[in-house]
């Protein structure tokens, strides 16, 4: 049986003020967080900012975390971002996946309040670890 190549993911949380990103790969099946890049109603302050990320970490796959409601059902910031993924791919070329990405932001938050007692989750960077659970789900479903 062939070994299964080692890929590196880059991981995105989508938010209209904030878009969280996480690098990983697939060897260890973990990630790590990165900066958050502003974004304006949903869409990227600086392009060049994900570009820069795109040409240092030289992922072979993006995935973008889809907020479905509760219940599974597509919620208005779904369509928002599957938007981002399909420009992420239209405009830089890289195979994008979306992702399940319920109680992301909530575990995050979680993680935030146990690690440092603070509930200053913007200074935490809580959109970036957010991306961190959703890559390293993203490994534990392939």
């Amino acid at each position: 049986m062939a070994a299964t190549p080692t890929i590196t993911v880059l991981a995105f949380d989508y938010g209209l003020k904030t878009i969280g990103a996480a690098v990983g790969q697939s060897l260890t099946q973990t990630a790590n967080p990165l900066a958050e890049i502003k974004a304006n109603d949903g869409v990227p302050a600086n392009w060049q900012q994900i570009e820069k990320l795109l040409q240092e970490w030289q992922p072979d796959l993006c995935v973008v975390g889809l907020p479905l409601n509760m219940d599974g059902s597509p919620s208005e910031m779904c369509t928002r971002a599957e938007k981002f993924a399909r420009r992420l791919n239209g405009r830089f070329g890289v195979k994008v996946e979306t992702m399940d990405e319920r109680l992301s932001s909530f575990e995050a938050r979680g993680d935030i309040i146990e690690r440092s007692g603070s509930r200053d989750f913007k200074q935490q960077g809580v959109d970036s670890l957010s991306a961190k659970i959703i890559l390293e789900s993203w490994f534990n479903q392939q």
